[in-house]
C-alpha cells in the first residue's frame, strides 16, 4: 500500500477516485457495450482505461476483438475529455494472442474463384487485422500499456504499438507465430526492432518463439519499469498517465506525434516536420500558462489547460 499512497497523496481530490479504482479491479464486471471484448472505464476524468476483457478465455483475440479495438481508439482519438490511455487484461494474463479456433474460418479458408482472387482477399484480411493495432499508433493520446503475467503473440503486436510498456515480475512475453506456421504479420516484425536496440535478439526471439521473462524484458528496454504484481503496477500506470494528463494536450499530443514520424523519417526530416507543426503549434496560450506556473514555482497540474 506504500506505493499506492505515494501515487495519490501529492492530489488527493484527483487521485482518491483512482485508489478506489484500482481496490475495486478484482470485483466482477464484464465488457462494456457496445463491446464484447473491451471493457472501457474512467479511472479520472482525463484518463480511459481499456481492458481486454475475455478472462475466461484468457483475453484470447477473436474475430469481435479485432474490429472493436478499431472502434474503441477512432472514439478516444476523438475523444476531447482523454488525455491519456491504459491498457491492461482481465483475469491472470494479460492474452494468450489470437483464438485459434475463432480465426480458423478468415486464416485458413480466404474466399475466392482462383488464386489471385483468394491471395486479394487474404491481403484486405491481413490489413484489416494490421489496422487493429496501427490505430493505437496513430491514436495522438499517449497509451500506457500495463502487461501481468503472458503476453503472446498478438500481444506483442500490441504492446509494440504502445507509446510505455510496464509489466509484473510474472511477465513473460512470446513472439508465438512460428510455432504455428507463419510469420508475425500485423507489426511485431515492423516494430520490435525499433522498440528493442538489439538487432540479434529480436531475431532470436522471432525466429526461435523462446519466451522472455520480466528482467530481460526491462533490460533490452521492451519495457521501462516492472512492478512486484498487478495492483502495484496499475497504481504505477495510473501515477504516470497522471502526470501526463496533467500537462498541455497540445504539447503531449504533439510530442507524441512528432517522436513517432521522427522514428520512421531522417532526423533532417524529422527537423523540418517539426519546425512546421511548431510554428502555429507555439502560438497557443498553452506556451504563455506554462511559462507563467514556471515563474510562480507552480507544478503543472496547478495549471487549468483547455480540451483539445
Amino acid at each position: 500500500m506504500t506505493l499506492i499512497r505515494s501515487a495519490f497523496m501529492q492530489n488527493r481530490r484527483l487521485w482518491l477516485p483512482a485508489l478506489n479504482y484500482i481496490r475495486a479491479m478484482s470485483s466482477e464486471g464484464g465488457p462494456t457495450s457496445p463491446f464484447s471484448t473491451l471493457s472501457i472505464s474512467r479511472p479520472t476524468e482525463a484518463i480511459t482505461h481499456v481492458e481486454l476483457h475475455r478472462p475466461e478465455k484468457r483475453n484470447a483475440m477473436n474475430r469481435a476483438f479485432w474490429s472493436e479495438m478499431v472502434d474503441c481508439f477512432t472514439q478516444i482519438a476523438d475523444d476531447s475529455e482523454c488525455r491519456v490511455v491504459i491498457v491492461s487484461g482481465a483475469g491472470k494474463i494479460f492474452t494468450a494472442g489470437i483464438d485459434l479456433m475463432d480465426m480458423a474460418s478468415d486464416i485458413l479458408q480466404p474466399e475466392g474463384d482462383d488464386i489471385a482472387r483468394t491471395s486479394w482477399n487474404m491481403r484486405r484480411i491481413i490489413s484489416k487485422y494490421q489496422e487493429t493495432f496501427s490505430v493505437i499508433e496513430k491514436c495522438p493520446k499517449p497509451v500506457v500499456v500495463a502487461v501481468h503475467g503472458a503476453c503472446v503473440g498478438g500481444g506483442v503486436d500490441l504492446i509494440t504499438a504502445c507509446d510505455i510498456r510496464l509489466c509484473t515480475q510474472d511477465a513473460w512475453f512470446q513472439v508465438k507465430e512460428v510455432d504455428i506456421g507463419l510469420a508475425a504479420d500485423v507489426g511485431t516484425l515492423q516494430r520490435l526492432p525499433k522498440v528493442i536496440g538489439s538487432r540479434s535478439l529480436v531475431n532470436e526471439l522471432a525466429l526461435t518463439a523462446r519466451k522472455m521473462y520480466s528482467d530481460e524484458a526491462k533490460t533490452s528496454g521492451l519495457v521501462s519499469r516492472v512492478f512486484p504484481d498487478k495492483e502495484s503496477m496499475m497504481a504505477g500506470a495510473l501515477e504516470l498517465a497522471g502526470e501526463m494528463a496533467a500537462r498541455s494536450p497540445v504539447a503531449v499530443q504533439g510530442t507524441k506525434m512528432n517522436l513517432i514520424y521522427s522514428r520512421d523519417h531522417s532526423v533532417a526530416e524529422g527537423l523540418q516536420y517539426m519546425a512546421t507543426w511548431n510554428m502555429s503549434m507555439l502560438q497557443t496560450q498553452d506556451v504563455m500558462k506554462s511559462a507563467q506556473a514556471a515563474m510562480e514555482k507552480k507544478s503543472p497540474k496547478e495549471v487549468t489547460f483547455s480540451k483539445l
